[in-house]
């Protein structure tokens, strides 16, 4: 029978009718499978998965597929954002198998748990073959296929650092090899349609952080230009959404115009505070127009933002956010906007369907918004796209520094929220006190992996920057604590992604390389980084450092993958300045030199009053003061801004 009817996440429900037999990821599926000795099917997805969807309706949906998976097969269902554990550890399989991965995600498994085979989307036709093919395999060869399964966990055991076998002695960046990587990188971008020269084009934006910190490490003019070039052609693509606001998850072609539909809260949460590094009229519209769609379309009374919108709707994709000629008519649009937009009877994607997208940011922009506003209004009225409404905490963690550069009051809310709804007070094995959290929120009591911690002690970290608060400073350092004790791995100076108290699997793995987003070991460093400058805790700068000596030679081969570590040891090659400011008149003081920064590695801390930071430490006097302190020594303190 179908077990997924009582599961609360929306990937799994969608398959809670299929005639396959389908199991959630449970300890009694992997015991029905070693007791009944049968391959299992580990399928794994996501409810805005566009393939997924297909697959479904092929091959989990037809009776002839599901008679001889069930005969055969355990099948167990996995949403990939509700245990991101397995489907990093079965992706690393089927990379090791020498296969390209994607989602859906269908690996094999031996009863004990070992990969065997995989594959992503598979039609009716070939999927039989598949199904069929390991059966024989299974029964005919069976000593064959156990000692490949045994392989593969061997292989999925050894350490990914293996990899960076090379430490540097020197962790810093010369001006002379942040200039050559900037050469490197700069041979890759596609100069007439901005980002990277291939196709898709997935946004990155943490491929995009690392150029413009490059850039303005090394005053490299011509990197700067096409960071701008390229935010610009993003926003102005048909990748985001004119009318309602937010992100797509990348788009098909080289140009931004043709969308994957689908829109999902880390891109949209990252792309808001990459837009807000260097203001402009498009970056201010666009980030504007997000916000408001988050709050429209995303958020929950309780406070988070969910997860994702399906790119499907009425079972077409992107049939929600294209227009006909005639329905943009019919609506009044003038002519000059459709002009503006390229608007045909023929359309520019398929059957005559228009995507609006443009090429150049246009004189009538006022004319231009009032059309949004009359096409989100008809828009409301078409059948929305399936909504995904997991809380992930990472996520929404991520969204609290996207948020604050535009609605500062709703990121502390967001982190306020987090910390209530999603965190938990213990203590460590030595007793000392520590904040853990879940991955979906309490309710769900999925501990939290290496990403929701390094998240969260970012935004945490963020808030201090913003409020002067301290509160937020103290529970960064819990959390550390918490990490320190349940992830880290002494041996080689990073951390797992599991927490040691979590369910074990066949192996437990290190997330070492950057992505759409960043890894959760480059995430973690940059928050032992700061979180160590902050509470001048130089034990947690020592680990950062231990870190980033392992990685910095190969992000001087390729820094694109790598891109957070890159910016990292950009911040630590910079100079490691302070600005304590203390005083009746701090907060005003920190808010007028937030913008006198020569580099992104000045750290300003501001109180008003007493405090039990390290670095406020005898530094409160008569009047405001302003110290300056670098490496955490500090100067006599300054008493007028101008003399800074």
């Amino acid at each position: 029978m179908n077990r997924l009817k009582d599961e609360s996440s929306p990937y799994l429900l969608q398959h809670k009718d299929n005639p396959v037999h389908w199991w959630p990821w449970s300890q009694e599926a992997l015991d029905s499978a070693h007791k009944e000795d049968k391959i299992i099917l580990l399928s794994i997805g996501y409810s805005a998965c566009h393939w997924c969807h297909v697959m479904e309706k092929e091959c989990f949906e037809d009776h002839e597929v599901a008679e001889l998976m069930n005969k055969h097969f355990v099948n167990i269902k996995v949403d990939r954002e509700e245990r991101p554990d397995l489907d990093h550890l079965y992706m690393d399989a089927l990379h090791m198998m020498g296969l390209q991965g994607g989602w859906p995600l269908n690996v094999f498994l031996l009863p004990t748990g070992e990969p065997i085979y995989g594959g992503t989307y598979f039609p009716k036709k070939k999927w039989m073959g598949v199904l069929r093919s390991l059966l024989q395999v299974f029964t005919e060869r069976r000593d064959e296929v156990e000692a490949s399964g045994e392989g593969f966990r061997n292989s999925l055991q050894n350490n990914e650092l293996i990899k960076f076998a090379k430490t540097s002695s020197e962790i810093y960046y010369t001006k002379e090899e942040a200039s050559q990587m900037a050469e490197n990188l700069s041979a890759h971008f596609d100069v007439s349609e901005g980002g990277m020269d291939r196709a898709p084009k997935f946004p990155m934006p943490s491929l995009w952080q690392m150029v413009a910190h490059l850039a303005q490490f090394t005053e490299n003019d011509a990197l700067r230009e096409h960071y701008d070039f390229t935010l610009g052609r993003m926003t102005l693509g048909g990748i985001f959404d004119h009318v309602g606001g937010g992100w797509c998850r990348y788009s098909t072609d080289a140009y931004w115009m043709v969308p994957h539909f689908e829109k999902m809260l880390y891109d949209n949460a990252q792309l808001l505070a990459l837009h807000q590094q260097y203001p402009t009229p498009i970056s201010d519209w666009a980030c504007r127009k997000t916000v408001q769609w988050l709050d429209r379309e995303m958020k929950v009374a309780s406070g988070g933002y969910y997860a994702a919108l399906d790119a499907d709707s009425e079972g077409e994709e992107g049939r929600y956010y294209v227009w006909t000629e005639e329905e943009l008519k019919l609506a009044s649009i003038p002519t000059e906007v459709l002009n503006e937009y390229g608007i045909s009877e023929r359309g520019n994607w398929e059957e005559g369907k228009n995507i609006l997208h443009l090429e150049h940011w246009p004189k009538n922009w006022d004319e231009i918004k009032e059309s949004h506003e009359k096409l989100l209004e008809i828009r409301q009225n078409r059948v929305r796209p399936g909504l995904d409404n997991k809380l992930i905490t990472s996520w929404n963690a991520l969204l609290v520094n996207g948020l604050m550069g535009v609605e500062p009051d709703k990121a502390k809310d967001l982190m306020d929220y987090l910390l209530a709804s999603h965190t938990f007070l213990c203590k460590n094995e030595d007793g000392e006190e520590a904040l853990g959290c879940f991955h979906l929120g309490k309710n769900d009591k999925i501990l939290g992996f290496l990403d929701d911690y390094a998240s969260l002690i970012l935004a945490s970290i963020e808030v201090y920057s913003h409020t002067f608060d301290e509160t937020y400073l103290e529970k960064a350092r819990i959390m550390i604590n918490y990490v320190l004790a349940n992830f880290y791995d002494p041996e080689d100076g990073f951390f797992f992604y599991t927490d040691s108290q979590a369910e074990r699997l066949i192996a437990k793995k290190k997330e070492i390389y950057d992505n759409v987003i960043p890894s959760s070991n480059s995430m973690m460093a940059k928050a032992l980084y700061f979180g160590g400058r902050y509470l001048a805790e130089r034990e947690y700068v020592k680990i950062a450092e231990d870190m980033v000596a392992k990685i910095q030679p190969m992000t001087l081969k390729d820094a694109q993958w790598l891109s957070n570590w890159v910016d990292l040891i950009l911040y630590m090659s910079e100079p490691q300045i302070e600005w304590v400011i203390t005083g009746p008149e701090a907060m005003w003081w920190a808010e007028v030199l937030k913008n006198k920064r020569k580099t992104s590695s000045t750290l300003i801390l501001a109180g008003e009053k007493e405090s039990q930071l390290p670095l406020f430490h005898d530094k409160f006097l008569a009047k405001t003061a302003l110290f300056v302190c670098e490496n955490q020594a500090c100067q006599l303190p300054i008493f007028d801004l101008n003399e800074l």
